[in-house]
């Protein structure tokens, strides 16, 4: 999917939310679990509640790696229902990949060419050759880790090295590699305060930001300091819609979440004319 088709269905939905679809089989209702394959039937359901409310869904792989041979199978059935019934929603893999570059080209292959998904998350320390084999994929986004929402992220991301912040580096560094029009990043909805001076090196790119909902960020702040004139943002909310309820009504208690977001979405982009 181009930017410019990402765009057009921003303006089209008046939305520019992501669902992530983070399942726990603990979470979920239990009358789901007499299902053959309880995670893809939570997830068509949500989608099928949700996809006309958001832009984007976001497996993270993780919670599909941890249940075996069946989590990747659901994971592959989930995307195929979103590629084949809903195309025009933009599909993002968050595996969090980064290696050395033949081992990043096979983890390209995985997400882009087998599982068909727009774009996948990845880490940058490992540096240029570990990306580049991500970027090298027509009308795919790598969508690079730059300032997380996690505690952790001061642990390295905002030492200052050489006078500047690491996190800063990475954004300067990752617009010299090859294709980096192809990159979009993470920006952690908590570190809100940051985006003005992020947006000063990466004005054109999209950001990825979660942390808004469960983990405490604030939707205002970001659309105020991280928001470019072509919008620029896709917004996450995993917990705070997937799980609003965990009885048979699951469904429409996440369309419910969804629905608050997207007309907070629509005020946002008002305020910009779109």
């Amino acid at each position: 999917m181009t930017t410019q088709h990402l765009i057009f269905e921003i303006k089209r939905k008046q939305s520019f939310l992501c669902i992530g679809l983070d399942v726990d089989l603990n979470k979920i209702p239990e009358h789901l679990l007499q299902e053959e394959d309880p995670i893809f039937a939570f997830n068509k359901a949500i989608i099928d509640a949700t996809h006309h409310l958001c832009v984007a869904y976001k497996p993270n792989t993780a919670f599909y790696e941890a249940y075996g041979i069946k989590g990747w199978k659901a994971l592959e059935k989930t995307i195929t229902y979103l590629n084949e019934k809903h195309p025009e929603i933009f599909t993002i893999a968050d595996a969090k990949r980064g290696d050395i570059g033949n081992t990043s080209t096979m983890y390209a292959k995985a997400f882009f060419e087998d599982l068909a998904f727009d774009s996948v998350t990845v880490a940058p320390y490992m540096g240029k050759d570990s990306v580049e084999p991500f970027l090298a994929f027509e009308n795919k986004h790598t969508i690079l880790l730059a300032l997380t929402s996690n505690q952790g992220a001061f642990d390295f991301q905002t030492k200052t090295v050489e006078r500047k912040e690491l996190y800063k580096t990475v954004l300067e560094t990752s617009k010299t590699w090859e294709n980096s029009k192809n990159l979009m990043y993470v920006v952690g909805a908590t570190k809100a305060e940051y985006l003005a001076e992020i947006r000063q090196i990466i004005p054109d790119h999209f950001l990825l930001v979660p942390g808004v909902g469960a983990q405490g960020g604030n939707l205002q702040d970001v659309c105020k300091y991280g928001m470019n004139n072509t919008i620029g943002l896709l917004i996450n909310s995993s917990r705070g819609i997937i799980y609003a309820s965990q009885k048979e009504d699951f469904d429409s208690a996440a369309a419910q979440k969804a629905l608050a977001l997207q007309q907070q979405m629509a005020v946002e982009l008002e305020s910009l004319n779109v």
